[in-house]
């Protein structure tokens, strides 16, 4: 249609379509937690606050030890006295390579044997599962960084770290190492490596305050309480095994 005065065309207008969309009213049931009821007397309220007191001492409790008795055999690359052996911890894989934090724990141990502070590194790692070597990679990183292969001994079952300290003195016959790891972990290392009988020093390497850092400080209050009881009990390893000759070995060629 044509409006004759404008010349515009003309559309009818369409009559509106109001759609109206019920919602029902869904109730979810009520969630009840516990109450948490606070002493109302002074001496509920005091008791209360020592009994909170208690439990953060023996929680630092641990960790506090391990400071104490490991502190004086920390060292730097420069200062730490020469042994025979550096004893790599493990510290996960990325696509088969080392992560960063392994990577400066092994570029520390290169420098070692290149400042003729160690002749042997023994690298110990997890090789739990066919896909997931540990020392293979610790090995092939190392050599790399040009560490004679027949210098670098490898233990396949330091699952963790008392494993690795067991193992390092019942079969590997390691009497005097330097250990080599982060600096939160270092302490905890030397701590259970001397239980296992092994006089030993610790390098800490250094780490940017990030949050991988922070995390394994808050993970080392946790397994100081178990270093606390695996140099009580002493436990053996995971696997222990025949005793292997690859330190004296690789000391004597």
């Amino acid at each position: 249609m044509i409006d004759g005065t404008t010349g515009a065309q003309y559309m009818p207008k369409m009559p509106r379509l109001r759609l109206r969309l019920r919602l029902r009213q869904v109730r979810l049931p009520a969630v009840r937690l516990p109450a948490v009821r606070l002493p109302r007397t002074r001496r509920g309220q005091r008791r209360a606050a020592q009994a909170l007191m208690l439990g953060c001492v023996l929680a630092l409790t641990p960790a506090t030890w391990l400071y104490m008795s490991a502190d004086a055999y920390t060292r730097s690359i420069a200062d730490v006295p020469a042994r025979d052996v550096a004893v790599v911890f493990g510290a996960g894989l990325r696509d088969g390579a080392p992560t960063p934090y392994l990577a400066h724990r092994l570029d520390a141990a290169a420098e070692l044997y290149e400042g003729g502070k160690v002749k042997v590194v023994l690298v110990t790692g997890d090789n739990s599962r066919e896909e997931y070597d540990e020392p293979d990679a610790m090995r092939a990183y190392l050599t790399a960084r040009g560490v004679p292969d027949g210098r670098i001994v490898s233990d396949y079952a330091g699952f963790d770290t008392w494993d690795s300290c067991v193992r390092a003195k019942k079969i590997f016959g390691v009497e005097r190492a330097v250990l080599v790891t982060q600096d939160f972990h270092v302490r905890r290392a030397v701590a259970l490596c001397w239980a296992a009988g092994i006089d030993s020093y610790g390098v800490g390497v250094a780490e940017r305050r990030d949050a991988t850092w922070y995390y394994g400080g808050v993970r080392e209050l946790a397994a100081a309480g178990k270093a606390v009881l695996d140099v009580v009990t002493r436990p053996d390893p995971r696997f222990l095994g025949p005793v292997e000759t690859g330190v004296s070995e690789a000391l004597a060629g």
